[in-house]
């Protein structure tokens, strides 16, 4: 998982939008069949996620764990999302080229 920081210095000159505008304009472009699978790979991963936290956590403590995280930490959880964002646009576009 690769930070894309350094991009968002002035994301509004460099990108013509957020890096989240940016995926969902390049996401209208991409056939449904991939973005569905691109979805599923999130979907899964995610998945996988709450599993290896559950073997710690009961589901609802989780859910009240990740909420108080999210709380304490928006700046760097708004700095992931970014890069996210920036990544999943990124396989989009690689799979146009397929």
């Amino acid at each position: 998982m690769g930070s894309y920081d350094a991009l968002f210095e002035d994301e509004n000159d460099i990108f013509g939008g957020t890096p989240e505008s940016k995926y969902w304009d390049i996401q209208k472009q991409v056939s449904l069949d991939i973005v569905r699978h691109e979805f599923d790979t999130m979907i899964a991963k995610m998945a996988a996620m709450e599993i290896m936290l559950m073997e710690h956590h009961d589901e609802e403590a989780l859910d009240k764990i990740i909420d108080r995280y999210v709380f304490s930490n928006e700046n760097m959880i708004e700095n992931r999302k970014k890069s996210l964002y920036m990544e999943y646009a990124g396989r989009l576009i690689y799979k146009l080229s397929d």
